[in-house]
């Protein structure tokens, strides 16, 4: 077998996430090959061919598993089907139960190795109350499909950073985001969209969140600052599709200001999108809605700027018992209701961990807009909480005072910054770090207060996994560990962990 090669398989094993092992027809040889589920005999080219490592891109699906029925999604294809997959979802084509057993297979071999005691420690998976209509945050992206197409408004083609495929009716989050998607691009339709190749367009993203438990709406239409060819004003053809350059050139991100013929122009264009939306016949109520401007050259949302076109900057969503202030960009996690579930399992854990006890300082590092700083406030005389976003602590702050909660402080820095110039110690710790887990000098920094004990949630259950070890040589033992399904129909789930010391 060569690189490049086309082969064939069947699938008799998946690993975190949804990572396949796939033996290889009339061989004893195995390859691996990201998104498939067990049963299913593929195609691979591979891109790999060492003796005990190769690798694979799925090319398509010959047979289906057993446990595969029709999809639930209008958006959702195989590999290498007519159609436009949109590369959200993984497990459309079987049950919840399956997905679930899955997961819970994959997070057993994930921890197996990490964790001496795993099988007295793990609890199991939970799983979500629904798995459809249960995201509360989606970001779309303008774009097209093929060259010269009409726009598109939705998520990333599978496996390409280019295509742009319309999701109006995606099943993981509600009704009422595909209504707001489809006449946001009917809308703008003869509007020019950002294109990567030549750093020039107007349209960019379109962010949506939508409280699930108050089905409060706010809306963010992202651009840059190239107004569609009609309102581009005195630019010269020749300037319209080619990135500005310095002296040197080099790309730059600077921008010529709009001249005010391209304001007006503007505002008239977005007084009549906010008229648009507000038509709508929504279940949910729009509160807000907004214009952000990003002309960085990155494809992710960026805030350089943001004005309120409609309502507020902000909505509302209940959580425990809680209410919570949500700005645009602040981290709050995607599905509400698993998240009581997540943080109902960190509460038993500290509960636990406490033993009856109130401590006089708990730290919640990477904390947010305080979500679970103000759910743990009532087991410790005081909470401080740490976030690294300006307008998430000003949240959490504001979000503290609404539900007349009073012994905690939020903190806005980087984490081994904020830590290192404290000079009080915690008496517990949690952490909710970002993807990629705890960065190693915060790492050490808390594992140098030897605390008794410490809740690790972690969105990304590889970096929890690899940050265990960490733990096991400073003299913490994994003294509770869970899985909790945030994400379904995704290859994704959530991790929590008690850590104590031996």
């Amino acid at each position: 077998m060569k690189k490049n090669d086309l082969v064939t398989g069947k699938v008799i094993d998946t690993s975190f996430p949804s990572t396949g092992k796939v033996l290889i027809d009339g061989t004893d040889r195995t390859a691996s090959v990201k998104g498939v589920i067990p049963g299913q005999e593929v195609e691979l080219r591979l891109t790999r061919t060492s003796v005990d490592n190769t690798k694979g891109e799925l090319k398509r699906i010959i047979q289906k598993s057993n446990i595969e029925t029709d999809s639930h999604c209008p958006h959702f294809c195989y590999a290498g089907e007519d159609g436009d997959r949109c590369g959200g979802c993984l497990y459309q084509t079987i049950s919840y139960d399956d997905e679930l057993q899955i997961k819970e297979h994959q997070i057993r071999k994930l921890f197996k190795k990490v964790v001496p005691s795993f099988d007295t420690v793990f609890e199991g998976i939970t799983g979500s109350d629904s798995c459809y209509s249960y995201r509360n945050k989606m970001e779309f992206t303008f774009g097209n499909r093929v060259i010269d197409g009409p726009l598109e408004l939705g998520m990333h083609r599978k496996g390409s950073f280019y295509d742009i495929v319309s999701v109006p009716g995606c099943r993981i989050c509600h009704p009422d985001f595909g209504l707001i998607v489809d006449s946001t691009r009917k809308y703008f339709k003869d509007a020019a969209f950002y294109r990567k190749g030549t750093h020039r367009g107007y349209l960019r993203h379109l962010l949506v969140r939508r409280a699930h438990f108050t089905g409060q709406i706010l809306i963010d239409l992202v651009t840059a600052d190239y107004l569609p060819d009609s309102w581009t004003g005195e630019l010269k053809e020749s300037e319209r599709f080619m990135p500005f350059t310095d002296n040197r050139g080099g790309l730059t991100e600077d921008h010529p200001p709009m001249t005010s013929d391209e304001k007006n122009a503007e505002k008239e264009l977005l007084a009549g999108y906010v008229s648009a939306l507000r038509g709508l016949d929504l279940n949910g109520e729009i509160v807000g809605i907004l214009h952000t401007r990003n002309n960085s050259f990155s494809d992710s949302v960026k805030d350089q700027g943001t004005e309120v076109l409609f309502g507020e900057d902000h909505f509302f969503e209940k959580l425990c018992g809680l209410s919570f202030k949500i700005t645009p960009f602040s981290f709050f996690q995607t599905n509400s209701a698993g998240a009581e579930k997540l943080y109902g399992k960190a509460g038993s854990y500290l509960k636990e961990a406490l033993n009856g006890e109130k401590p006089a300082e708990v730290f919640d590092l990477y904390c947010g807009t305080g979500t679970i700083t103000q759910i743990i406030s009532p087991y410790a005389s005081h909470v401080t909480g740490v976030e690294i976003v300006p307008e998430a602590v000003e949240a959490a702050k504001q979000n503290a005072a609404a539900n007349s909660i009073t012994n905690c402080d939020f903190i806005c820095g980087d984490v081994f910054k904020v830590l290192d110039s404290l000079d009080k110690k915690p008496d517990y710790i949690i952490v909710d770090p970002p993807r990629e887990g705890l960065q190693p000098k915060a790492l050490t920094k808390i594992l140098s207060y030897e605390v008794p004990s410490i809740i690790y949630i972690a969105c990304k259950p590889q970096s929890l996994a690899r940050d265990i070890p960490a733990f096991l040589n400073a003299g913490y033992e994994v003294r509770r560990l869970a899985c909790v399904d945030m994400f379904p129909r995704t290859g994704n789930a959530e991790m929590t962990a008690l850590f104590s010391r031996q």
